[in-house]
């Protein structure tokens, strides 16, 4: 899922008390499919409510959006919209592998096999429809701002980072790049300890800092040919040529400077070029959005999850209070920057 450029392009670790103060473009899909992915039980079965309604993706929105704010970062999630023509095959892939890891899943649940359960569970998360509902409702109820993207929520969320809207985009991804994200953080809606995929072995996860200008230059490549590059090793919207990497592609495209000269070279063709380079470097998105934050809604808050989902009313109170706590330092650190 996205484009993997982490074998050539530098990154920079960080803790959260590095962004404090700043603003970050979150790509919400990104974020609520890896809480969806993560935050399950040992057997792989997601948070459920006393409905059988999932609610994982409202846990790490509520959990990791706090320590954010205790960190005094603003965090405004994006929202994708209708998806790009292109990755209609993509996601009719994604579809196969959940259909097919749901399967295994099962079986490895017959088997008793609960290590491998889990690995397979996670790779049957689907969002739906009430999922982005409730997670834009929590949003609100937090003082949070979000913004419906016209088609890619990681497009928007670079433009506005382009624009200087805000500091960065946050997401797993190195498409952000691609899209023209001057300064991407990856792992900060996930840090913390986690398990590495099909391995008993447990790491600390940290944010990390991917600065676009300086990853180029460290590249020797402009940002058309980080398109073009990508477009080789395959994105959501094309599969790209067969036993071509990350390494592979860079050193075509520092050769060869452009796709096309660099598909000649190889013999083979890619459909859609054109279309390709116009979603990433000319993609959809809107200026239409206002970035206020303000103070929590408790009530509200506890209606929705304590209420009609079920969650601990104390460890909600706790993520309230850290929330009202952030509030007040958010404030401060804007009045400070008033008067300084």
């Amino acid at each position: 899922m996205g484009l993997d450029l982490g074998a050539i392009i530098p990154a920079t670790p960080r803790t959260l008390d590095d962004f404090r103060g700043k603003s970050v473009a979150v790509d919400a899909f990104n974020a609520l499919y890896q809480f969806l992915a993560i935050i399950r039980q040992p057997d792989g079965t997601p948070l459920m409510d006393s409905h059988r309604r999932v609610t994982s993706h409202l846990s790490g929105l509520l959990y990791r959006t706090t320590n954010l704010l205790q960190a005094v970062i603003r965090p405004v999630y994006v929202f994708d919209g209708e998806p790009p023509k292109l990755k209609a095959k993509t996601i009719a892939a994604r579809v196969e592998v959940k259909q097919r890891a749901e399967r295994e899943w099962q079986e490895a649940l017959e088997e008793g096999d609960l290590q491998k359960a889990r690995s397979k569970a996670m790779q049957t998360s689907r969002l739906t429809a009430e999922m982005v509902t409730e997670s834009k409702k929590l949003m609100e109820l937090m003082g949070l701002p979000w913004v419906q993207a016209p088609s890619e929520g990681e497009a928007q969320a670079s433009d506005m980072a382009a624009k200087g809207a805000v500091f960065a985009a946050a997401s797993q991804d190195y498409d952000s790049l691609l899209f023209g994200a001057p300064i991407l953080i990856r792992n900060m809606a996930v840090t913390g300890r986690r398990k590495l995929p099909r391995k008993n072995v447990y790491v600390d996860v940290e944010p990390e800092q991917v600065d676009a200008a300086a990853g180029l230059a460290s590249l020797s490549i402009t940002r058309e040919q980080l398109v073009d590059l990508g477009i080789l090793i395959g994105t959501d919207f094309n599969e790209g040529v067969r036993g071509i990497g990350p390494k592979k592609a860079l050193n075509l495209i520092r050769q060869c400077s452009t796709l096309e000269e660099a598909l000649h070279r190889l013999g083979v063709e890619i459909e859609n070029a054109r279309e390709l380079r116009y979603i990433f470097l000319t993609p959809r998105v809107t200026t239409e959005y206002s970035l206020q934050w303000s103070d929590p809604d408790p009530e509200g808050i506890r209606r929705l999850l304590c209420d009609e989902h079920d969650f601990s009313t104390e460890r909600v109170g706790g993520a309230i209070r850290k929330m009202i706590e952030a509030a007040k330092l958010r404030q401060q650190k804007s009045l400070d920057q008033w008067f300084g």
